[in-house]
C-alpha cells in the first residue's frame, strides 16, 4: 500500500479548536434542523447521521470549521461562512477539506494552495487542527 501524504511546503496558517460534544448535542436538541442547515453541508450531515453517535462527528466537523477559520484569521462570519468549509473523507478515511468560493478566494488571497486537517473525538470532547500550506 502506498501512502499518499499531503505534499510538504510552507506553512501559511495554523488553527485549532476544541469543543465539548455535549454542547453540540444540546444545540442539536434545541434547534434541530435549523442548526444543521445553518452549519453543515448535506454531505456532512449524511456522513454524521450514518454513524452510531452523530453528535460526536458533528462536533468534530464544527471544530474543523472553527480551526480552518482560525487559519485564515477571519473567524466565521462575512468572509468565511459555516458551510464555506466542508469536511469529507479521502480513500484511507482521512479527513479532507472542501472550500466553497469564499474559501477558495481566501486561500488564494493568503497565498496558500491547500488545507491539511486532522480530527479527533472522545465521548466528551472533539478537536480539530488545520493548516494552510503552500506547496
Amino acid at each position: 500500500m502506498s501512502l499518499d501524504l499531503p505534499k510538504g511546503g510552507v506553512l501559511v496558517g495554523l488553527g485549532a479548536d476544541v469543543i465539548e460534544v455535549e454542547r453540540i448535542r444540546g444545540v442539536l436538541e434545541r434547534q434541530g434542523e435549523r442548526f444543521l442547515a445553518r452549519v453543515f453541508t448535506e454531505e456532512e450531515k449524511a456522513y454524521c447521521f450514518g454513524m452510531k453517535h452523530p453528535h460526536k462527528h458533528l462536533a468534530a466537523r464544527f471544530a474543523a470549521k472553527e480551526a480552518v477559520s482560525k487559519c485564515f484569521t477571519t473567524g466565521i462570519g462575512a468572509e468565511l461562512g459555516w458551510k464555506s468549509v466542508s469536511v469529507y473523507h479521502g480513500p484511507r478515511h482521512q479527513p479532507l477539506v472542501r472550500l466553497d468560493e469564499k474559501g477558495q478566494a481566501l486561500l488564494k488571497e493568503v497565498g496558500a494552495t491547500g488545507v491539511i486537517l486532522t480530527l479527533s473525538h472522545t465521548d466528551t470532547v472533539a478537536m480539530a487542527v488545520a493548516a494552510l500550506v503552500r506547496s
